[in-house]
């Protein structure tokens, strides 16, 4: 028996490992199966990021049209500020809501288009569809803009996704 150094007392022998406490499979339900095949259609998916971007927007346009100033405060009256408060509201409203849907349909269909076409969930399918969304947004401003927004948005779309290690 082995003792403890200078004492009297035996060391006891190691114990077994304990075993951990495994858990049966649990094998998902028919429903569970038929709502993930909806959700991991590209055309579910981009159709509910653009409502969502939607929704986004309209907050974002309420926010910022709110604290939009008119230039002749001074000189309105407090009906007049609050009419035009809310014209501006409605209208920063409904532009960054279409804006923000846009930009969530288009992202989400071609992120979920480039995985479905190279079977792999990684940060170069969000460069691209960074890219492709940075692109429409910003085409009508020419080639230029475009490539501009590409590279912009693309490079914000991997910070974003560093940020939350989707993929880490």
């Amino acid at each position: 028996m082995d003792t403890s150094a200078g004492g009297s007392e035996p060391r006891e022998a190691p114990k077994e490992a304990e075993k951990p406490n495994i858990e049966p499979l649990r094998l998902p339900t028919v429903e569970e199966m038929r709502g993930q095949d909806i959700w991991n259609n590209c055309a579910v998916r981009s159709v509910v990021s653009g409502i969502m971007g939607g929704g986004l927007g309209l907050f974002m346009g309420l926010l910022f049209g709110a604290l939009d100033n008119p230039l002749m405060q001074e000189q309105m009256t407090a009906r007049q500020q609050f009419i035009y408060t809310a014209k501006q509201m409605g209208r920063r409203s409904w532009s960054s809501a279409k804006t923000f849907a846009f930009m969530g349909l288009i992202f989400s269909a071609a992120e979920c288009v480039v995985e479905k076409a190279r079977a792999k969930h990684d940060t170069t399918n969000t460069v691209v569809a960074g890219c492709v969304t940075g692109g429409a947004l910003s085409a009508k401003g020419g080639p230029k803009a475009a490539c501009a927004g590409c590279a912009g948005f693309a490079a914000f779309s991997v910070v974003i996704e560093k940020f939350l290690d989707r993929h880490g």
